[in-house]
C-alpha cells in the first residue's frame, strides 16, 4: 500500500509497528537489550546508533507522518535541537534565526554558539524580506518556529523555504506547536522538521523525548554527530511513544476544536485585552495559517486586562492545571515569563513581545462545556479582588 495516500490515522496507527511473528500479539513487542550480536547479522545494533528494532519502527512512524525519507528520535526536544544544528554549523558558519522561538532554543544559540565560534542573527519579524536581508556570504541555515510559542505568530513556510533554496541554505523547522497532524512543512520545501515529541506526539504529559525528519542525506548528517553526542532514547520510551502516536490524529483534532471555542471566547471577554490565536479571523496570521495549516492547533495565548492578577487567575483554576510544559490529553495553564521563557532576560522577553500578564493555554481533550466553565468561574473570582 502507498503510504503517501494513507490518511493520518492510520499513519499513527500502523506504520511504524513491528510485527510480533511468535505470538501475533496485537502491538509491537518491545526489544529491552542494550546488547546484540555483531557477527553474522544485517545490522550491528546498538542503542546509542539509533538503530534498535524499537527506535528504527518508531523512526519510521514520524517520517511517514512529516512525509519525511528518513527520522531520528531523541532523548528530549533540546537534544534534537541542539544536534540537529550544530549538525550542520560549525567555526565561521552563521545561522538566521526568527526572533519569536522557543525560550530554550534561544538561550541554546545565546549561550552556546559563540564557544563554537558560530554566529547568528534574529530577524526583526517574520516576514520573508526578515529572513533574506539577514544572510551573508557565510550563512548555512535558516531556523523558523511556526506557530510560534507563546505568541502563536505564523511564519510563511513556502517563503522561507524558497529564500533558503535560492541561497544554498538548509531550512530547518520547529514543528512541535502544530504537530504533523496540522502541517508538514517538508511538502512546503523545509529540509528538516524538529519536534519535542514530549509534546504533541508523546500527548500524555509522561515522555520526554525529540525528533527530527529529512530527506535520507540531511538526517545521515545529524546521525554522523548524534551517535557522538548520545542522545538517544531508552528502548522503553520509545516503545510508549510509539503506543502513544497511535491516537495522535484523534488528540490533535479534538484539541484544535477546543481551543477555537475557547480563543472565541476569551477574544469577547471583557476581562481578556488580547488572545493570540492564528485560528481567530480577526488575527493578521489567519489567512496565512489558513493556506499552509489542515488546522489551527491546540495552544493559545492571552493577556487580561489591566488591573488584574494573571498569576491569581491561575490559581483559582480548578479544572485546568497550571502547569509547565503543555500538549497533553489534560488542558493546562502556564506564564512564559516563570516557565519557557524564564531563561531570557525581562528585557529580551519585552522584544519577543512577551508581557509578563501572558498566559499560555495548551487546550486538552475535556469537554469544553467543562473547560468554559472553569475559566469563567476563575475571570468572575479575579474580577471580584479589585472591584
Amino acid at each position: 500500500m502507498n503510504k503517501t495516500v494513507l490518511g493520518v490515522n492510520t499513519i499513527c496507527t500502523h506504520e511504524g509497528e513491528l510485527r510480533d511473528e511468535k505470538y501475533r500479539g496485537a502491538v509491537s513487542p518491545l526489544y529491552m537489550a542494550t546488547s546484540y550480536a555483531f557477527e553474522d547479522v544485517e545490522a550491528k545494533r546498538y542503542p546509542r546508533y539509533f538503530n534498535t528494532p524499537n527506535q528504527l519502527a518508531l523512526a519510521s512512524k514520524i517520517a511517514a507522518l512529516e512525509h519525511a525519507e528518513r527520522g531520528l528520535i531523541f532523548g528530549s526536544g533540546m537534544a534534537a535541537i541542539s544536534t540537529t544544528l550544530l549538525a550542520f554549523l560549525g567555526k565561521g558558519d552563521h545561522i538566521v534565526l526568527q526572533k519569536t522561538l522557543y525560550g530554550g532554543t534561544f538561550n541554546l544559540v545565546t549561550e552556546e554558539f559563540r564557544k563554537f565560534g558560530i554566529e547568528y542573527s534574529f530577524t526583526d519579524g517574520s516576514s520573508p524580506e526578515d529572513f533574506e536581508t539577514l544572510i551573508r556570504e557565510n550563512t548555512k541555515v535558516i531556523y523558523i518556529e511556526t506557530p510560534s510559542n507563546p505568541l502563536l505568530t505564523v511564519t510563511d513556510i513556502k517563503a522561507v523555504a524558497e529564500i533558503a533554496r535560492k541561497h544554498g541554505l538548509v531550512s530547518m523547522i520547529d514543528n512541535t506547536f502544530a504537530s504533523p497532524v496540522n502541517q508538514t512543512p517538508l511538502d512546503f520545501g523545509i529540509d528538516i522538521v524538529i519536534h519535542s515529541a514530549t509534546k504533541y506526539l508523546g500527548g500524555h504529559s509522561d515522555i520526554l523525548a525529540g525528533a527530527v525528519a529529512g530527506s535520507e542525506a540531511h538526517i545521515d548528517k545529524v546521525f554522523q554527530l548524534a551517535k557522538n553526542f548520545g542522545g538517544s532514547l531508552s528502548d522503553y520510551t520509545v516503545w510508549l511513544l510509539e503506543r502513544s502516536i497511535k491516537t495522535l490524529g484523534l488528540r490533535v483534532k479534538a484539541q484544535n476544536r477546543n481551543a477555537k471555542k475557547l480563543a472565541r471566547l476569551l477574544q469577547k471577554h471583557p476581562d481578556v485585552s488580547k488572545v493570540h490565536y492564528p485560528g481567530l479571523k480577526s488575527n493578521p496570521d489567519y489567512a496565512l495559517a489558513k493556506a499552509q495549516m489542515k488546522g489551527f492547533g491546540g495552544m493559545l495565548s492571552f493577556e487580561l486586562r489591566e488591573g488584574l492578577d494573571a498569576l491569581q487567575f491561575m490559581r483559582e483554576l480548578q479544572l485546568i492545571k497550571p502547569s509547565m510544559s503543555l500538549a497533553g490529553v489534560e488542558s493546562t495553564i502556564s506564564s512564559p515569563m516563570l516557565t519557557s521563557h524564564a531563561l531570557l532576560s525581562a528585557e529580551e522577553r519585552a522584544a519577543q513581545g512577551i508581557g509578563d500578564g501572558l498566559l499560555r493555554l495548551s487546550v486538552g481533550i475535556e469537554d469544553k462545556k467543562d473547560l468554559i466553565k472553569d475559566i469563567e468561574q476563575a475571570l468572575v473570582k479575579i474580577g471580584e479582588l479589585v472591584s
